[in-house]
């Protein structure tokens, strides 16, 4: 194609979203314009705030080449979690979660003991030991309930003593006198 003397070529290819915020001219061999659309700057935008420029461009130049585009989308997710929780970042995210699976593990575990037990009330005992020991079935151990706030039989007995009353002296205080006291603000 021939250009008329007197115009310039422009290049029309659009700068990535890192350029765009870098405002810098975005090169052919940018490595951040495979990873970081023009269309979503905000991604770009958050991995700078938390990483900066620099840091985000060695760790995907360290990465070999077919890892780069997980590397960079792992980079915007924990980049958007430390924007959110800038003291736990990703492990406050997964700290949470593992809560929450030991939290439906349990209530599981419950619901299980709760299951065999409405089958042992309605199967014979032997039909649950043919069961147990074939292996089709088996048992999960539960936590041991809490301790009972149900005080033993023998602090109720008659001949234990609860309570002692306090001595029923009284001090008469119409007859302390304020000639022996001390200020202690004067």
């Amino acid at each position: 194609m021939l250009v008329p003397p007197g115009s310039t070529t422009s290049n029309t290819v659009t700068p990535c979203a890192a350029c765009k915020l870098l405002r810098r001219r975005c090169a052919q061999e940018c490595p951040f314009s495979p990873y970081f659309s023009p269309h979503e700057p905000q991604k770009f935008a958050s991995v700078h705030k938390v990483f900066g420029a620099s840091n985000v461009s060695k760790m995907l130049m360290e990465v070999p080449k077919s890892q780069r585009a997980d590397t960079a989308n792992s980079l915007v997710y924990e980049a958007n979690v430390r924007l959110r929780d800038p003291v736990y970042g990703c492990m406050g995210a997964i700290s949470a979660l593992q809560q929450q699976v030991h939290a439906l593990q349990a209530e599981l575990n419950v619901i299980r003991a709760e299951i065999m037990k409405y089958n042992t009330s309605l199967t014979p005992s032997s039909h649950i030991t043919s069961l147990l020991s074939s292996g089709e079935v088996s048992v999960v151990a539960l936590p041991p309930p809490p301790p009972s706030l149900i005080l033993p039989p023998t602090i109720f007995s008659a001949d234990a003593i609860m309570y002692t009353q306090p001595s029923t002296t009284t001090t008469e205080f119409s007859t302390i006198s304020s000639e022996n006291n001390i200020s202690y603000f004067g």
